[in-house]
């Protein structure tokens, strides 16, 4: 097993363990004054005396000090991240960063390509979308800006990445080993169809307008993925739609195929996610045997418990509408 599943309440017993030693801690230090606090009115605190309001005044703040611990073990516990070392297919080794939101029902990943392109896909479980945020750095020699973002909005389908709570959960035993995936899935393409409002996409998510801030005119979605998100509940295609700009109906020239810098083209983008927990697995165990009325003694059932991760690595292709090729220097 490549990742070890802590129990879901390991981290409020270590967090607990941590407040009663600051509580003995708090206890040896205060361990004379407290033993005078019997007196009507006064005790000796290190040789000088004080009053009950002294040790009143020291117990609030003792109470919020474990106040703060509980609320800061408790957004730990929302909170999670791990760092991934992985070997792509070009034998070169690159970092990924998962992140996981239970609070929000979030999973962030995010890796630089040796290329230097940032890639960050954000699933939102809540709505059932799927972003992905790739920052380009331009080729300054051609006319280019220093960079350029695209974003690319899809439909998520819930069992091709575990929960954000069962992401949580997982440890690595040994953080430098270099990770290969398991099960390679292929590469899926997205012929999308339409730029998305920024300032509109709230129906989308709540999560777009933030995460694609510097794609302002380069944030893309599917009428495919528009009709099956109105399926869901509280949502309406009215909403999407509005949301949403068509590409003209026209074009269909290939980016490649264009000898014009200025002129419009369908580009192509491709980027792999090379590791990521695509799926749970379990494994099979002996249940408790039980008796029945009679006081016979039954077989013990077998059970499946979850017993571990699957790792798969996809790729994924966007063609999409630019308004100039000089947008699209890499699909040559």
């Amino acid at each position: 097993m490549i990742l070890k599943e802590e129990h879901p309440h390991q981290r409020i017993v270590t967090a607990a363990n941590a407040v009663k030693q600051a509580q003995i801690r708090w206890r040896l230090a205060h361990h004379k004054a407290l033993s005078r606090t019997r007196t009507p009115a006064h005790g000796n605190c290190c040789g000088r005396v004080v009053s009950k309001n002294h040790f009143f005044k020291h117990s609030r703040a003792f109470l919020w000090f474990l106040l703060c611990n509980i609320v800061m073990s408790a957004d730990s516990f929302a909170h999670s991240q791990l760092l991934i070392n992985v070997q792509n297919q070009g034998g070169e080794v690159i970092q990924e960063s998962i992140t996981s939101n239970i609070a929000e029902d979030l999973i962030t990943l995010e890796f630089q390509k040796t290329d230097g392109t940032l890639i960050t896909q954000v699933i939102d479980f809540r709505n059932e979308v799927q972003i992905l945020k790739a920052l380009v750095l331009g080729e300054e020699e051609r006319g280019q800006s220093q960079y350029q973002v695209m974003c690319f909005a899809t439909k998520f389908n819930k069992g091709d990445f575990i929960s954000s709570a069962a992401m949580a959960k997982l440890r690595q035993k040994n953080p430098h080993t270099i990770r290969t995936p398991e099960e390679d899935k292929g590469r899926e393409t997205f012929t999308m169809s339409s730029w998305v409002q920024l300032n509109r996409s709230l129906p989308i998510t709540r999560h777009l307008q933030g995460l694609c801030a510097e794609a302002m005119d380069a944030t893309y979605v599917r009428d495919v993925d528009l009709k099956a998100w109105a399926e869901l509940p509280g949502s309406s295609i009215s909403s999407l739609e509005a949301a949403t700009e068509k590409f003209p109906d026209t074009l269909s020239t290939r980016c490649n195929e264009v000898s014009s810098l200025w002129a419009p083209c369908l580009c192509n983008l491709e980027t792999c996610i090379g590791w990521y927990p695509c799926g749970l697995k379990y494994c099979k165990g002996k249940g408790v045997a039980g008796g029945d009325s009679s006081g016979a003694q039954q077989q013990a059932q077998p059970t499946n418990y979850r017993c571990g991760i699957k790792t798969c690595r996809k790729c994924t292709q966007f063609t999409y509408y630019v308004r100039q090729k000089q947008q699209c220097l890499w699909d040559e």
